[in-house]
């Protein structure tokens, strides 16, 4: 799942010039992460690891990237 992860942020970074700051995982691609990263215990420390914030979406087929401009340190779930 990492270099699965590595490889989308390279990609996108190629194609647009600048790194993703989110990534967008289904909850079974979040465990398979956190199995990977079982010495990180939370959701902050794992996202600074990846230098992208988490966003789970249960519709997802895949993992994705993505630039955002929220600041999702503030960001609130409506």
């Amino acid at each position: 799942m990492l270099g699965f992860i590595y490889k989308l942020a390279h990609d996108f970074e190629e194609e647009h010039g600048f790194r993703p700051n989110v990534l967008y995982l289904s909850q079974s691609h979040f465990a398979e992460l956190r199995g990977q990263l079982t010495e990180i215990r939370n959701l902050g420390t794992m996202s600074k690891l990846l230098g992208m914030e988490i966003v789970l979406d249960s519709e997802l087929t895949d993992p994705q990237v993505c630039w955002s401009a929220i600041d999702w340190q503030r960001a609130v779930a409506v």
